[in-house]
């Protein structure tokens, strides 16, 4: 049987596996696991550097006493329920045992799977597993505008590597996409693809995204969860969260291990329980504090002191509120991004383009004098699309219809009623040149932050 073959069979096995669960079911689950460790453990960890050297040699990653079970003892006595190794860093080096590439563990002084190590001893001491991938690769040139086709099969393989070598993975969390510092976007990195991939493997591993934040925070884009990076200035909005989400700090003063940290004081134990744990899950949101094993591939004694502690004064709840009812994430690359925009009259600093630029935090803005504000986007030639999405700045419009044009004529796609500062509208998939919103009734001044049209695979 030939090895094409036998991967097949193997994608087809784990999917089969796994009953699929809804995904509203998935992210109150997700919820309800309330605290978990975050393990940043790579090549970085030898180097005294948060981003490392991409061509740092595998010989220096030598953990002589690696223990993940200490690690997964230490989650258990601060009543963690899951943990979240970092397989591979932004300088690309794999910490498992994969096919894809020379600059992994398997080369360095262990030569042994961390990954395996890691899922073993955590589900040995009833810990649920999560696994951190970087899309950013600086080590195979996985970068701005260098993405060739041969990065977006590393990033497949390599997935498919860790959704199928390792059992149940609960949750993968993505970095290194569509964030300002790594300036690799949805589109060079296909992410419904990868999406559609991870789920055809893992049916209920949620898929979440650290850089979610850039988005609003009254819908999912891009993520099955929400995340918020604290030390990124990322901070949810607690009174009036409705999003499943995710909120990551680090227990030391930076995620990789540095040669300082067992001198240096960790944060407070009460303070991460009074002023993370608890709140957070009052609101929806799931805490992971991440621990950065050391050298020797051990916690230090001043984190295990302060876990142990943190366990001692908080005890998960029994019950958890329920999650509201949630809109599907929007996976699809957004079509009318930057594409060429009319609109009525607006104010020179707030024209069209505003609307369509990729940036929530500009807007298109009608002059207030304007009756029947409209605003338009050309596609350049018919596209398919079946979903659109209306984001404002502020909740001022009551009532607008959209509509598209098609073989000479517009056409009524449909009229609504504001929800909100948010509204997802998805329908039987329609062509269109263009499409326009016109604003029949409005208590101010409309200002819309973003359109976005998607053809989304249903």
């Amino acid at each position: 049987m030939s090895a094409l073959i036998l991967f097949v069979l193997a994608i087809g096995a784990q999917a089969q596996r796994q009953e699929p669960r809804a995904l509203s079911q998935l992210q109150q689950e997700f919820v309800d696991l309330r605290f978990g460790m975050f393990i940043h453990f790579n090549i970085p960890t030898y180097l005294d550097q948060d981003w490392a050297d991409p061509e740092a040699s595998p010989a220096i990653f030598n953990p002589t006493k690696l223990s993940c079970d200490q690690w997964a003892k230490t989650a258990k006595a601060a009543n963690m329920q899951y943990g979240c190794l970092t397989t591979k860093h932004h300088s690309g080096f794999a910490i498992w045992d994969t096919k894809t590439t020379n600059y992994s563990v398997m080369n360095s002084p262990v030569k042994k799977d961390i990954v395996r190590e890691y899922v073993n001893a955590f589900r040995a001491n009833g810990l649920k597993v999560m696994l951190y991938y970087s899309i950013l690769d600086t080590h195979h040139n996985l970068r701005p505008h260098q993405i060739t086709p041969n990065h977006i099969t590393l990033v497949k393989e390599q997935l498919t590597e860790l959704l199928t070598n390792y059992g149940d993975i609960s949750a993968l969390i993505i970095d290194g996409w569509d964030a300002p510092w790594s300036r690799i976007s949805y589109d060079d990195i296909p992410f419904e693809e990868i999406y559609g991939l991870i789920k055809s493997l893992q049916p209920n591993c949620l898929v979440m995204d650290l850089n979610a934040a850039k988005y609003p925070a009254e819908a999912l884009f891009y993520t099955d969860i929400k995340s918020y990076e604290q030390g990124a200035g990322q901070h949810i909005a607690r009174e009036t969260n409705r999003l499943p989400a995710l909120s990551c700090l680090p227990i030391n003063s930076s995620w990789f291990w540095k040669t300082r940290f067992p001198h240096e004081p960790v944060k407070d134990a009460a303070k991460l329980v009074d002023e993370n744990i608890i709140p957070f899950n009052m609101t929806h949101c799931n805490f992971i504090l991440n621990v950065a094993p050391n050298r020797d591939g051990l916690i230090d004694d001043n984190a295990v002191a302060a876990l142990k502690e943190i366990g001692k004064r908080w005890k998960p709840a029994t019950t958890t509120a329920k999650l509201p009812t949630t809109a599907h994430p929007i996976i699809s690359s957004n079509i009318a991004k930057h594409q060429p925009t009319r609109s009525s009259w607006s104010d020179d600093m707030w024209i069209m383009d505003f609307a369509n630029d990729d940036d929530f935090s500009t807007a298109w803005i009608s002059n207030p004098t304007v009756k029947k504000p409209w605003w338009e986007v050309n596609l350049q030639g018919e596209k398919p699309f079946n979903t659109v999405t209306v984001m404002e700045s502020d909740a001022h419009v009551k009532t607008y219809r959209i509509e598209y044009y098609s073989n000479g004529t517009w056409k009524l796609l449909l009229a609504a009623e504001s929800k909100g500062k948010f509204n997802v509208h998805r329908f039987d998939r329609v062509w269109g040149e263009r499409l326009r919103i016109t604003i029949d009734e409005f208590n101010g001044a409309p200002a819309l932050a973003e359109v976005g049209l998607y053809d989304e695979r249903r």
